[in-house]
């Protein structure tokens, strides 16, 4: 039997690096009583406001949650909601000394106005082309002295199609990593799908697989799922696929070994952020066990964890850990 309180335990012992589109998350909330005499739209009453950290800092942030120690390689505006971000960051103990600020670019934010728990509204700032040759020779520098200097265990690409993971950058990254020994884990958006070659472990969602291989399905099952990841592997050359199926649970294949776990019964409130604490949860325990299984059952436990709450939230290692005692014991 698994000691998980062990298991857990051994978490702060892993280093982790995140290289992605990091975000400010910027969350108001207000109480809606009438519509607009101007025009047909709610008029919001603010009462709270808060900032998060978003994107592929969420990932860091779940990464610190689980007791990591945490690095994030990313690339900022030389902005207002940069020092915002970082200095949240900072307050996590996410080391920041390898974030990229460039005058090129601005930091991405997304402001969601919510009442009685609803989203209302979503506004995004943001820039999506690709970082100009200077900023990506510089971040690529900062990544390679990251790998040289304090010796990840793993390094998880978070890809919001900002433009921070251009090809070359990730073609290189997983260079060095390979040559390192770092675990390279993945989570993609459609723009770079097929330029994670030779990446240890590949977690797109059903949509994003969908889209990536051209696939048109309704049911999903074990058979269809080992086509997918041969499909896949064809390609990328990866070792290991986990797929998320959103309320159906999450499949993982590893050469011959492959599974389809359910999800466990929740209260979903809301999705976003999920997939940042599978991929966080995921890399950290197939780091600690190289054990692909206990990779996907902790990963699909921490995903419905998280639907409970509102907003972008981190996992709670204490919780995590009673339900893995509970589910999985």
């Amino acid at each position: 039997m698994i000691d998980f309180k062990k298991l857990f335990d051994s978490f702060s012992s892993i280093k982790v690096g995140v290289i992605g589109d990091i975000m400010l998350d910027n969350y108001m909330w207000g109480k809606v009583d009438r519509i607009s005499p101007e025009a047909p739209v709610p008029i919001v009453a603010l009462n709270h406001k808060e900032y998060r950290i978003g994107g592929a800092g969420n990932v860091a942030l779940n990464c610190r949650s689980l007791g990591a120690t945490v690095a994030i390689l990313s690339v900022c505006g030389n902005d207002e909601e940069s020092e915002r971000l970082i200095n949240l960051l900072e307050d996590e103990k996410i080391d920041t000394s390898f974030l990229l600020k460039s005058s090129d670019r601005i930091t991405t934010s997304k402001t969601r106005i919510i009442s009685r728990n609803q989203q209302m509204m979503r506004l995004d700032a943001e820039l999506t082309d690709d970082l100009n040759s200077k900023d990506e020779n510089a971040l690529l520098e900062k990544i390679q002295s990251f790998i040289e200097s304090e010796k990840p265990d793993v390094i998880i690409f978070e890809d919001y199609n900002k433009g921070v993971l251009t090809e070359k950058l990730i073609q290189d990254v997983i260079a060095f990593c390979q040559k390192a020994g770092v675990i390279t884990a993945v989570d993609p958006k459609r723009k770079n799908f097929f330029s994670y070659k030779n990446a240890d472990i590949f977690k797109p969602n059903l949509k994003e697989v969908k889209e990536g291989l051209n696939m048109l399905f309704e049911d999903v099952n074990e058979p269809l799922l080992k086509n997918i990841h041969n499909e896949l592997a064809g390609t990328l050359r990866h070792k290991i696929s986990f797929i998320t199926l959103s309320e159906k649970g999450v499949y993982f294949q590893m050469e011959n070994k492959s599974a389809i776990i359910p999800s466990h019964i929740r209260n979903v409130s809301d999705v976003s952020g999920a997939g940042d604490t599978v991929i966080a949860v995921a890399s950290i325990v197939y780091a600690a066990t190289e054990d692909v299984q206990m990779m996907a059952e902790i990963a699909n436990i921490a995903g419905g964890l998280v639907c409970e709450e509102v907003g972008t939230v981190a996992i709670s290692k204490e919780k995590l850990l009673k339900e893995c005692e509970l589910l999985l014991s």
